[in-house]
């Protein structure tokens, strides 16, 4: 599937308004400081997929993404995280990238931070494109230099080329 299609051009963040905060002092909950930052990041592609008006409710789909993460993290390796969900409240199949430089902390399998975020909504029915698009992510990811292109991106056209060439 053709991915710098998929995700519209209104539905790319260069870089995330979301920022980690610093650790707080000791004592405090570790999994409730990762939580806080993955919230804000679901929250901010939330809001942004909620501005093009390709959802129902966005308080809804953010309680959807988040409950779907509590059962288990779509943050990977290498800094890449694929959250995802299918959900009542998609009108369609729906992708949006975004990128965070520092990174933020994700709960990632090998314990880094996150700095490439692929998040895909899709209608309870629509599962063929769904799983088509999350097996074409992972396989990119594992096998391929895709995030490190993506990653050295200075732009949107760079960001496209190295989206074309994960397909």
């Amino acid at each position: 599937m053709n991915l710098a299609r998929l995700i519209k051009p209104e539905l790319r963040r260069l870089e995330l308004q979301t920022t980690m905060p610093p650790e707080p002092e000791e004592p405090y909950n570790r999994q409730r400081f990762v939580w806080s930052t993955k919230e804000a990041v679901l929250s901010e592609i939330v809001d942004l997929i909620a501005e093009e008006q390709r959802i129902g409710s966005a308080k809804r789909l953010l309680q959807d993404i988040s409950n779907r993460e509590k059962k288990a993290s779509t943050g990977l390796s290498d800094g890449v995280a694929i959250p995802h969900v299918r959900t009542r409240e998609a009108r369609e199949f729906t992708m949006a990238f975004a990128r965070s430089t520092p990174g933020i902390e994700f709960d990632c399998i090998d314990g880094g931070l996150a700095h490439l975020f692929f998040f895909f909504i899709a209608p309870p029915y629509d599962d063929v494109v769904y799983l088509r698009i999350y097996r074409q992510l992972a396989t990119a990811f594992t096998y391929g230099d895709s995030a490190r292109e993506l990653m050295a991106a200075a732009n949107e056209g760079e960001v496209i080329r190295a989206l074309r060439k994960m397909d």
